[in-house]
């Protein structure tokens, strides 16, 4: 018995596809990189023909499961979990393990080449979006910071390949959404192609507020994008884009589940129930304007790719998340981000093939955060400053029912980088892939934050003494910090496809917490204001890297019938950046905690045994530990010791599994071309929520079903998604010793309706 024979049966006994599947354009896996032309100004080769765990989603998966934002990844490929935190502000994307909650991403983001810096840009909705690709591991050497854990690049209809009009409207049940999108693409010669995109969506929200009575997730949102595309000459192309997106949301739906210690039972009665009294919420507005040029010589490629990056944004957390009135954080932001990239590429099909870069950014953020402290967090301050000065003769009150905290924070970064990299075939079948970045970044804060409360000063027999103690912090801090991030990797062309080893720096900024102030003003009421280099400490963290190495594969077997890609990885990251609440729980800081582990393995698979039907499945296994950490000192005065215990937020398994056949009809009364069904089961878990992995998400599934109806020029899809109503959090944290979570969505039906107008 042949190899091929033995896996054909091998794979029919698992259920893959039957025995009688042998027609040779049945026995066909679609290559999404074949059907989708995108233009790479720093890779010369497919994806998978790369030394690199990648994994590609293209239109018709992205319509399917209903993806309407990056958000609606989460689980299509292995290890990337993008879980939903309660606000676009907060869009934290984890692969491997590697993640960011809040500051500088871990991993990187964009669009027809185009960075977006900030993690508050990542959350919009998609509009035009034909092909998702995800990079898994450190992309450093090509893509710079921030992209230690990976890569997330979005491609957007060509005009000139694919002109047209495009039409979708759909809604749901469980948050009572409905949303419209768009794009018309025009092709106004052979050389000149204009697209136009919108969208606008809105949703109810799925629980109500108990102390407020209102929907307490609601959220709506609109924009539009343009995209011109003028190709001169043969040699010459480029890419205009300008998108503007708009999002307004109330946020943040953290229901109560108890205290972690024991409080006489004072909030029993909002358990399970969401009830903070000040209001929640997140708007933001964001511009991305870009221009991609790129020149074909003959002996190189050079392309400039040029952006800005607008971003407004304002939100609004009622921090304590119950009916007392303790306090409330603001955060109004200004972001403009200028990038430059210059690429020089040589030609493929070379003996040794190259591209070397220089690239720069410049930012600038403005940010007014003030803190207001009301009845019970003047109170808290108030028992904190007695229990601080119990030994003192004159005892301090504060007078004030309403404490307000100003924080007016500047945070410009600069960075400029050079980067290379070499593919060099040793033989006809090996290639040795090098590369190195040189990475200068220059960050700054400039800060101003002060209050002033009234007091009353009493005791050492005296009378009561009015007074007015004032706390004021202004200065800046800047810091330079210039990395190198290198890459290596062997890859074997094989006759059923490429093996590779690979091992690769990656690199999260540092920078500092602006959250970190109110907590100094605080600690300054109890005792004496700090030194500058005393506030330097408290505010700053410093960089986080890693050092990823990795096995893989890219195999196309059966003769295009089953295609799989694996991993496995090993990464060790050092001075790691975890996020945790300020010693008094107003509001979370980054600290570098210490060292971690992650190790694991990939498998994507798909079949296509028939014209008809296609099979896919996607398994990620991360296990992520910290090899060294210190969680400081407990209220008992204890030491935490966190080592060995699970990195928080990145689940253990990520799982999914799905089938798709489709119907063809012949004529009938309804004009339907074709009934496409489908099915898929995804899974994540465990999700360790704490660094003392005292909270925890055990794993859980949810099975998804829907059917598509092929009109001529319409499509007709009804779906449900978690169908089995599995009840799972999306989110969990602790603050001030109370524990809070974000449910995940139940049960509920899709029904979404799209037209496809082509040019004849």
């Amino acid at each position: 018995m042949t190899h091929k024979r033995l896996l054909t049966l091998l794979l029919a006994t698992a259920g893959f596809f039957p025995l009688h599947a042998t027609e040779a354009d049945s026995l066909r896996v679609v290559d999404i990189e074949t059907v989708t032309i995108v233009s790479q100004p720093k890779t010369h080769a497919p994806l998978r023909q790369q030394p690199l765990a990648a994994s590609l989603v293209g239109a018709e998966m992205l319509r399917e499961h209903s993806v309407q934002s990056v958000k609606g990844l989460s689980g299509l490929t292995p290890n990337l979990f993008i879980p939903n935190y309660g606000s676009s502000l907060t869009s934290a994307i984890y692969i491997r393990g590697i993640g960011s909650r809040i500051n500088s991403p871990a991993v990187g983001m964009y669009i027809d080449n185009i960075p977006l810096t900030e993690k508050a840009a990542f959350d919009f909705p998609f509009i035009g979006v034909e092909r998702v690709d995800v990079l898994r591991g450190p992309q450093g050497t090509l893509y710079g910071r921030n992209t230690m854990g990976g890569l997330v690049m979005l491609h957007t209809t060509n005009p000139l390949r694919s002109p047209g009009v495009e039409a979708e409207l759909g809604g749901a049940t469980a948050d009572m959404s409905h949303y419209g999108r768009g794009s018309l693409r025009l092709k106004f010669t052979d050389r000149t192609g204009l697209t136009f995109g919108f969208h606008a969506n809105e949703a109810r929200g799925i629980r109500r507020n108990l102390t407020t009575g209102r929907w307490a997730e609601r959220k709506e949102g609109k924009g539009v994008s343009l995209r011109l595309l003028h190709l001169p000459t043969e040699e010459l192309r480029t890419d205009f884009t300008l998108r503007y997106d708009q999002a307004d949301e109330r946020g943040y739906p953290y229901q109560y589940n108890g205290p972690l210690t024991d409080d006489g039972g004072r909030f029993d009665h909002l358990i399970g129930k969401i009830s903070n009294n000040r209001p929640h919420g997140y708007q933001r507005d964001l511009v991305n304007a870009a221009a991609h040029i790129q020149w074909q010589a003959d002996a190189f490629t050079l392309s400039s790719v040029s952006s800005y990056q607008w971003l407004t944004d304002d939100m609004r957390i009622d921090q304590d998340f119950l009916a007392d009135d303790i306090f409330t954080l603001r955060q109004r932001q200004r972001i403009h981000t200028l990038n430059q990239e210059l690429t020089l590429k040589s030609p493929t099909r070379q003996q040794w093939q190259w591209v070397t870069g220089l690239s720069g950014m410049l930012q600038w953020t403005r940010a007014d955060a003030p803190v207001d402290f009301y009845t019970d967090g003047v109170k808290m301050i108030q028992q904190a400053m007695d229990e601080g000065m119990k030994d003192a003769p004159v005892r301090v009150q504060l007078t004030d029912e309403h404490l307000h905290i100003p924080g007016l924070f500047h945070t410009p970064v600069r960075s400029i980088a050079l980067f290379h990299q070499s593919d060099i075939r040793l033989t006809e079948r090996l290639t040795l892939t090098a590369g190195l970045r040189l990475d200068h970044e220059r960050q700054a804060i400039d800060y101003d934050t002060r209050t002033r409360v009234n007091t009353l000063f009493t005791g050492m027999g005296l009378v009561s003494q009015p007074g007015q103690k004032t706390v004021e912090y202004t200065g800046e801090f800047h810091k330079r910090q210039t990395h190198l991030l290198p890459r290596l990797a062997l890859s074997l062309q094989t006759g059923i496809g490429r093996i590779y080893a690979s091992a690769t720096k990656g690199l999260r900024s540092g920078g500092y917490n602006m959250q970190m102030f109110s907590e100094i003003i605080q600690q300054s009421f109890r005792s004496s204001e700090l030194t500058e280099a005393e506030v330097r400490e408290q505010i700053n963290y410093d960089p986080e890297w890693s050092l990823n190495y990795e096995v893989g594969t890219h195999l196309d077997l059966l003769e295009g019938a089953l295609r799989m890609d694996a991993a496995l990885f090993l990464i060790h990251t050092r001075d790691q950046q975890v996020s945790r609440f300020t010693p008094e729980g107003l509001g979370r800081i980054l600290v570098n905690a210490g060292r971690a582990r992650s190790m694991g393995g990939e498998l994507s698979l798909q079949a296509q045994p028939l014209a008809d039907l296609s099979l896919n499945l996607s398994y990620g296994y991360t296990h992520a530990t910290f090899t060294r950490y210190d969680g400081g000192t407990s209220d008992a005065g204890e030491k935490n010791d966190y080592t060995g215990n699970r990195v928080p937020f990145a689940p253990e398994h990520t799982l999914s599994l799905g089938a798709r056949y489709a119907i063809r009809l012949a004529d009938n009364p309804l004009r339907i071309n074709r009934i496409t069904l489908r099915t898929d089961y995804q899974g994540a878990g465990r999700i360790w929520w704490t660094e003392a992995n005292d909270a925890m998400q055990p794993y859980y599934g949810q099975l998804h079903a829907g059917l598509t109806l092929h009109f001529p020029r319409v499509e007709l899809d009804l779906g449900g998604r978690n169908l089995t109503d599995t009840a799972y959090d999306s989110f969990r944290f602790h603050s001030m010793k109370r524990d809070f979570s974000q449910r995940g969505r139940p049960r509920e039906v899709t029904v979404t309706v799209r037209t496809h107008l082509n040019p004849p």
